[in-house]
């Protein structure tokens, strides 16, 4: 597969940078890791819950961050090492960060942890100003004057 450069459009958008950094992290073949699976669930209109399966990991051993439209969500398990001996570890109870890209307007609402399952709550609020809105269409005499005063 080849690499596609795009520095030639950073030259003509202004204003592009988060796409631009979006589309050069996709042209990358980096590798996600696969620990912890998560699913990423439409809930309603404009609702989403993301839910990660993160058995063995308690509340405080556990960050959700957002910055700049990225969500992190990291699991720090505290070492309880001494002691114990295990004929077979199939549980995974590794450290782990993973990031998800938020879309603008996409905002955290809660997160709840609940039988080893880590549920994200997610809502989009778009800003009244950017909404579609229905323009009345009013009678020809009164959009007249309406236009001559605004001249």
């Amino acid at each position: 597969m080849t690499n596609v450069d795009f520095s030639p459009f950073y030259r003509s958008f202004i204003g592009f940078d988060q796409l631009a950094a979006l589309m050069d992290a996709a042209a990358r073949n980096e590798k996600q890791p696969a620990y912890p699976p998560y699913n990423i669930e439409v809930t309603g209109e404009d609702q989403y819950c993301i839910t990660m399966a993160v058995a063995g990991f308690t509340e405080q051993e556990l960050s959700i961050e957002t910055e700049h439209n990225t969500l992190l969500v990291k699991g720090q398990k505290q070492a309880k090492d001494e002691g114990r001996r295990f004929v077979h570890q199939g549980i995974a109870e590794r450290n782990f960060e993973r990031k998800f890209q938020l879309s603008d307007y996409i905002k955290v609402t809660g997160a709840q942890l609940e039988n080893g399952l880590l549920h994200i709550l997610l809502v989009r609020e778009v800003p009244e100003a950017l909404k579609p809105r229905k323009i009345s269409i009013g009678h020809e005499k009164n959009q007249t004057r309406a236009l001559e005063q605004a001249s």
